[in-house]
């Protein structure tokens, strides 16, 4: 028996929890942003031959990267750092 709509997508919605190559799965971002930050986005996914997600990701991973690496591991600032608030 073929699967509804609904039951596609939610088997779909489930698979993202392990999806991509860590395994670590993906995690949706809903926003909304301003007309000149999207644009730039645009721009620079465009400039770099990439899609947006893939220029965003890259964005906030090199930015994340160059904080830890001026970070000492055992210091009150890693902690506070890695303290994933809402």
């Amino acid at each position: 028996m073929a699967l509804t709509t609904a039951q596609r997508q939610a088997a779909y919605r489930a698979r993202r929890a392990t999806a991509g190559e860590s395994g670590n799965g993906d995690r949706r971002l809903d926003m909304w942003m301003s007309t000149e930050a999207d644009l730039a986005l645009a721009r620079l996914a465009r400039r770099y031959a990439m899609t947006k997600r893939q220029m965003l990701e890259r964005l906030i991973t090199r930015a994340d990267d160059a904080i830890v690496r001026r970070l000492e591991p055992s210091s009150p600032q890693w902690d506070a750092y890695f303290i994933a608030e809402r």
